[in-house]
């Protein structure tokens, strides 16, 4: 595994960091140009996400450097999960610390995680038409496109394509 890295829970006292971290991504990627877009703030309300949905950190040396939001069909956070499939939205590394294996660390706890639950067959999620990392990640893991599931954001024309994982 990561022995560097360890992969758990978020709790009350991860959240500003975790809402740090995923503005920072986010912005950096280039999807938004303000901190104060609408979907910007929203995602950044940790609190209220973690109140419907399971929230994981990848902690290094004490610092959280990562999370993760994982939900099942039905859930307020799915928006693409089958009823045998578990999803993964806003999986985010710091942008200080990138490509330096918090990202697999996160991939891989969750299909561990995945294999575990009754009645889940597969792992899937939606990603950045533009990300190519975040893209080379997950196809190294197995991931393969779904493009008839592919769908815009609502209210813009931001693509975002479909990735799953037998488990």
């Amino acid at each position: 595994m990561h022995p560097q890295i360890t992969i758990r829970p978020a709790t009350a006292e991860d959240f500003d960091d975790v809402a740090r971290i995923t503005r920072d991504s986010y912005l950096a990627a280039g999807y938004f140009d303000s901190p104060d877009h609408p979907y910007i703030l929203q995602i950044q309300d940790v609190a209220r996400r973690a109140q419907s949905a399971t929230i994981w950190v990848a902690e290094r040396r004490g610092q959280v450097v990562g999370s993760v939001t994982l939900a099942r069909a039905g859930e307020p956070y799915a928006d693409i999960a089958l009823d045998d499939e578990l999803e993964f939205r806003m999986l985010v590394v710091d942008p200080h610390v990138q490509r330096s294996g918090a990202g697999k660390a996160i991939v891989e706890a969750i299909i561990n995680h995945a294999k575990s639950l009754t009645g889940i067959k597969a792992v899937a999620l939606t990603t950045g038409k533009t990300w190519e990392s975040a893209h080379g990640l997950y196809r190294k893991f197995g991931f393969q496109r779904v493009p008839e599931r592919d769908w815009f954001v609502p209210g813009t024309d931001i693509k975002l394509l479909v990735y799953r994982l037998e488990v």
